[in-house]
């Protein structure tokens, strides 16, 4: 019988190794081929469909194709095409797939809608052979392997990964990657290792072992982590985690805080990070339990540190430690990370 959390826990080690494959010439070629055709079809606007944890690295890509593209991006509503029968005008759109399995039915409908409007559409998956795939104008391997926990993990990073390649592939024009972002995704392996060898995260867990609720919070494309750090805590320990960006959660949200709801905070060193200097002192004022995930120094916080990048890289490593701390949390609460109740690997909806 295999050890509880063994299969989660390779999964998670295996992520340092993933980014190194998804860099090497063969797949690095292959997405800039894919970026390539998606420049010179020149989109006025990128529409993502996505669910569940994919949903994450969606909005992760959402944040990067306004940002360093400069074109707007949303993320569709599935059942608007599948159960109200919508066929919206996306002739001058890329319509992007993202889905670890590409096997559940209502993203491979809204690509299907979508190339019937006339939209480029492009699947991003780890199944190169699922429905979304052939679906698909264009395809992006992210080449994670097989993952043998439920939880997604190495998927989800080589989903981010991959995502940010094609972005810049776009941007460069060509598809190829310029030499200064080469050279720092050079570094994602070496810096991937690195955070993961950090015990802080596993030694947090009795923390939260016997936590009814918890926050998670950032900005930016920090925001995105958050929402997948409070999926993982939800799916493998079961735990009620509410994600919100560091704006909304002043909006309102701010008011549940207290001494016995944990917030976990997102915060790097660039805009996003500096943003979160307005959310950590109204958190501190309502006393609550606050870690900070990431490479910014606050004052007086718990921190989990996570080496310094660019901000729109550091998501492929903020997310690492806090897969740590929902692998270890889930076994100190005395389940099995690897099988949470009631979920399968692959998940069909309409």
């Amino acid at each position: 019988m295999t050890r509880p959390g063994s299969g989660m826990a390779a999964d998670i080690d295996e992520q340092p190794a993933g980014y190194e494959r998804l860099l090497s010439t063969e797949h690095a070629a292959s997405i800039a081929r894919v970026a390539a055709a998606v420049a010179e079809r020149r989109p006025r606007h990128v529409v993502f469909t996505a669910r569940g944890t994919s949903d994450h690295a969606a909005l992760y890509a959402a944040y990067l194709t306004e940002i360093r593209l400069g074109l707007p991006a949303g993320l569709a509503s599935p059942s608007a095409v599948t159960l109200f029968g919508a066929r919206p005008d996306l002739s001058d759109a890329l319509v992007v797939g993202v889905s670890q399995s590409g096997g559940s039915p209502d993203l491979a409908e809204v690509l299907r809608a979508a190339r019937d409007s006339g939209a480029l559409t492009l699947a991003v998956t780890n199944a190169p052979d699922s429905p979304l795939a052939t679906t698909a104008d264009l395809a992006v391997d992210i080449a994670a392997g097989h993952e043998r926990a439920v939880a997604a993990t190495k998927t989800y990073t080589a989903e981010l990964l991959a995502l940010l390649m094609l972005v810049e592939g776009v941007r460069a024009g060509d598809g190829a990657l310029p030499a200064e972002v080469r050279q720092d995704l050079a570094a994602l392996p070496e810096l991937a290792a690195r955070t993961l060898a950090d015990p802080t995260a596993a030694q947090l867990a009795p923390r939260y072992r016997f936590a009814a609720q918890l926050v998670t919070t950032g900005r930016g494309y920090a925001y995105p982590t958050a929402r997948e750090a409070a999926l993982k805590l939800m799916e493998t320990s079961y735990l009620p985690a509410l994600a919100f960006s560091g704006a909304d959660l002043l909006h309102g949200p701010l008011a549940m805080t207290d001494p016995d709801v944990p917030v976990l905070a997102v915060v790097g060193s660039g805009p996003g990070g500096r943003a979160m200097g307005e959310v950590l002192p109204r958190l501190g004022e309502r006393r609550a339990d606050v870690v900070v995930v990431g490479s910014a120094e606050v004052d007086g916080a718990t921190r989990i540190p996570v080496p310094e990048v660019d901000e729109r890289y550091a998501p492929l490593l903020d997310i690492l430690p806090l897969q740590r701390l929902a692998l270890a949390l889930a076994l100190a609460r005395g389940e099995n990370p690897d099988a949470p109740r009631g979920l399968k690997k692959v998940t069909a909806t309409m």
